[in-house]
């Protein structure tokens, strides 16, 4: 059973979120990831159970782990998840989520 996604996936997943959704990741971290106090998140890897991220902390960098809440096993379930874990991130916030269009 393969526990994660090719190289190339992984580096183009995290290149996509830390290029166009760092503030979506901000959220995700500082509620789903336990850091409240986040200032910044950097997706670093993933696999298929969970994301990973570094987050910023009192200005140092922290390693932070999401678990999916259901093994993937294909590419198009990440952004599924993702946009699930934003969403959620955001029910906790009591904020409106964006239009995933």
């Amino acid at each position: 059973m393969s526990t994660g996604f090719p190289p190339e996936v992984v580096a183009a997943v995290g290149r996509h979120m830390n290029d166009d959704h760092a503030d979506d990741a901000l959220l995700i971290c500082r509620t789903l990831g336990g850091q409240p106090a986040a200032t910044q998140a950097r997706t670093t890897g993933l696999d298929a159970d969970g994301m990973e991220f570094a987050v910023t902390v009192d200005g140092a960098e922290v390693p932070v782990r999401i678990p999916f809440v259901a093994r993937l096993t294909e590419r198009a379930q990440i952004r599924q998840e993702v946009v699930r874990m934003y969403r959620e991130a955001c029910h906790q916030l009591g904020i409106t989520p964006r239009s995933a269009d």
